[in-house]
């Protein structure tokens, strides 16, 4: 067991209550380092201005073959995307036989795997990205990670290899989900603890989580192609398991700042980012509260030129105007092509709104009002905290509210679009560069693929009594709102757009890993009548797909490279 001493953490905890006084580390500093670091709201590298459009990959390291990991760099960069974010962690509580894993944590104890299947995977993949030109976001662990074998009263029907439910396609290797790389979760339970939110707050699995990130930052500090260190995916209070009452944003932030300065104790080149899904509270006290603009100079600006105002930061009178505003517009142009869907009741020949629509107060819900224990305004604020990040996944979270007057699918896409600015307005209030780190949106093809983040269950697959629903969007309509999105994060002022997630094929497939052989029918080989030879096995086969994957998507590659020219030249 490799535990930090006691003291560090009390060393650390002790600065990051301090840090709010400190001077960021990782602004103006090095325009010409081959690190990437930031000049006020940008990125820049090797003196140059950086934004761009960036992919998800979480299981690259995972990879049977060093040449199916340069591969997929090589397509990856092929179509202008600089930016590769990928999980830097796969836990296990018991060592698998066959495929990758970087850490075991068992009964309070922990042991990191520096061999050629554990960390050094995570190094070649680094070592090519750099030969390709791309920068890597390194995520330290999820907050997901679904167990139903121990949070839920139905049986599992094989919990051999990964624990599933009924409605699951239990023939998934270990690390093809997202959620299957062990993560919060893992520390807890194996810490023998209860509540999610005591990740965030032992001192023991504190000081565990922060020895595996001295394992990985230690590794990588002379690294250019490292982009950031990203502390979390999605950090929150709750998970799979519950958070307790206790839990607020004030303890996420805490978090943030103590792991954050635990990382620029040891790594001073790279910048170091959050993760968060980008949710805001409005009205919750700061821990960073935003230092009041300075008054601006008497004098007028030169002709031709207008004054500059600073951003203020997201409110709730804000976000209820524009949604007034956007519904507004779309009844104008439902009534003038006689669409016009009215939701009130019809008195003397006049539609007014019914008394229950009058008493109702409208709320910002759940994204902005600090439901999920995470206030992104607050945690981008954090002086050691880079960039602010968030993630915009309609199939999973909502934005903002259903508009009757519009397709559904434009509903989605209107709420994503105010979304996408107002992450732009609240980074540019704190005075930081801002990253879309991962969007997608289901297709009603890849619908049958599709796992939830906080689940192993497919709902819409064959073998679930779901599968005969039309769940998803249209090709189109997916391509139609990506294309809108990114031109909107770009119109916006984002400074990096990441997708989620990339798809390869003819990758070398092997038992056991996450890229398993599989028959043409996804069933064992076996004869299918007698004296027939049996289905041979496939030994080529596609990364993981949980329902948001590109493979077989050339439009959705065409859009990224497109919006991968226009970025770098906005």
């Amino acid at each position: 067991m490799n535990f930090l001493p006691w003291v560090s953490l009390f060393i650390s905890i002790f600065w990051a209550s301090a840090v709010a006084a400190i001077p960021s580390l990782t602004t103006d500093k090095r325009a010409s380092s081959p690190f990437v670091s930031t000049s006020g709201p940008g990125f820049v590298v090797n003196g140059s201005s950086l934004k761009y459009i960036g992919t998800n990959a979480y299981w690259l390291p995972t990879l049977n073959t060093n040449q199916d990991i340069w591969n997929t760099l090589s397509n990856i960069s092929a179509i202008g995307i600089k930016v590769i974010r990928l999980w830097a962690f796969n836990d296990v509580s018991t060592i698998p036989v066959n495929g990758t894993w970087f850490q075991l944590i068992q009964n309070g104890t922990i042991s990191v795997n520096n061999g050629p299947n554990g960390l050094q995977k995570l190094d070649t993949v680094i070592q090519m990205a750099e030969q390709h030109g791309l920068y890597v976001i390194l995520s330290l662990t999820n907050n997901w990670y679904p167990l139903p074998l121990l949070n839920s009263t139905v049986p599992p029907i094989n919990s051999s290899t990964f624990d599933v439910t009924p409605g699951t396609n239990n023939t998934l290797p270990r690390n093809y989900l997202s959620n299957n790389y062990g993560g919060m979760d893992l520390y807890v339970r194996q810490f023998g603890l209860q509540t999610h939110d005591q990740f965030y707050t032992n001192p023991t699995v504190l000081t565990a989580f922060m020895n595996y990130t001295t394992q990985v930052v230690s590794r990588y500090v002379n690294s250019p192609s490292v982009f950031s260190y990203e502390l979390a995916n999605d950090p929150r209070c709750n998970s799979t398991l519950p958070g307790s009452a206790t839990c607020t944003t004030e303890t996420i932030t805490t978090w943030h700042a103590t792991v954050a300065s635990h990382i620029r104790s040891i790594d001073p080149n790279h910048l170091i980012s959050s993760g968060v899904g980008g949710y805001l509270c409005t009205d919750c006290p700061k821990l960073y509260p935003i230092a009041p603009a300075p008054a601006p100079p008497a004098t007028s600006p030169a002709p031709g030129k207008k004054k500059r105002s600073q951003a203020k930061p997201v409110t709730k009178e804000q976000i209820l105007r524009e949604r007034s505003e956007r519904r507004r517009r779309n009844r104008e142009a439902a009534k003038r092509a006689g669409t016009l869907v009215e939701d009130g009741v019809r008195v003397r020949g006049r539609w007014v709104s019914t008394a229950t629509k009058r008493q109702n107060t409208p709320t910002v819900g759940s994204v902005y009002d600090g439901s999920y224990g995470v206030d992104s305004q607050d945690i981008s604020n954090i002086p050691d905290i880079g960039f602010s990040s968030f993630q915009l996944f309609p199939d999973q979270q909502s934005y903002g509210p259903v508009d009757p007057n519009v397709a559904p699918w434009q509903s989605i896409e209107q709420n994503g679009n105010q979304w996408i600015t107002t992450q732009a307005q609240s980074a540019s209030a704190v005075g930081k560069p801002s990253i879309l780190t991962g969007f997608g949106l289901v297709t009603q093809s890849n619908a049958p693929n599709f796992v939830p983040f906080n689940t192993t269950v497919a709902p819409f697959a064959s073998e679930n009594p779901n599968a005969s629903t039309t769940y998803g969007v249209t090709s189109q309509q997916q391509a139609d709102t990506y294309t809108s999105w990114l031109n909107t994060g770009i119109a916006a002022g984002l400074n990096g757009i990441i997708q989620y997630q990339w798809g390869q094929s003819n990758l070398t497939a092997e038992p056991g890993t996450t890229v398993s052989p599989s028959t043409t029918t996804g069933e064992s080989p076996t004869p299918s009548s007698p004296g027939q030879a049996p289905t041979p096995q496939q030994t080529t086969g596609q990364s993981p797909n949980d329902g948001y994957s590109t493979s077989g998507s050339t439009t959705v590659q065409q859009i990224l490279g497109g919006a991968a020219q226009s970025i770098a030249s906005n």
